[in-house]
């Protein structure tokens, strides 16, 4: 039996250990990484395998289920998606990732893509910053 679950991607089956990496990241709105979702699992009492973890995860991110980030230290984090074409303002500090939608951004990237001959671009915008909270004073 495959899945048709919300949250697990076509053909995959859905298998405790699996629920449960999409629960994690459904409990979370940071960016983190297979390493950190395991260990919340693994405080949690659920005891999935970390090879489980970054198997969920590498399928996730291919149905596009997971936004993907990659970290200033080329960490690689995962974050459950919201479904529609968005980009990502994200603290350096504490991780908090606040989805954004940018018009501009889509109509630069597609001029651009025009202007040298190219069609079906796709592309990912991660702007990176300090939130209010982690700001000093």
């Amino acid at each position: 039996m495959t899945s048709t679950e919300p949250g697990l991607p076509e053909g995959t089956r859905p298998t405790r250990q699996r629920r449960a990496v999409v629960a994690a990241l459904g409990r979370q709105d940071e960016f983190r990484s297979a390493q950190e979702i395991h260990e919340v699992l693994r405080e949690e009492g659920d005891r999935v395998g970390l090879a489980t973890v970054y198997r969920t995860l590498q399928a996730l991110a291919a149905g596009e289920d997971v936004d993907v980030l990659r970290g200033e230290d080329g960490e690689t984090r995962y974050r459950l998606c919201s479904g529609s074409h968005h980009h990502h303002l994200v603290c350096r500090d504490c991780g908090r990732a606040v989805e954004v939608e940018g018009p501009a951004v889509e109509r630069w990237a597609d001029a651009v893509a025009r202007e040298h001959g190219f069609d079906e671009v796709s592309h990912t915008v991660e702007l990176v910053g300090r939130c209010g909270d982690c700001r000093p004073g």
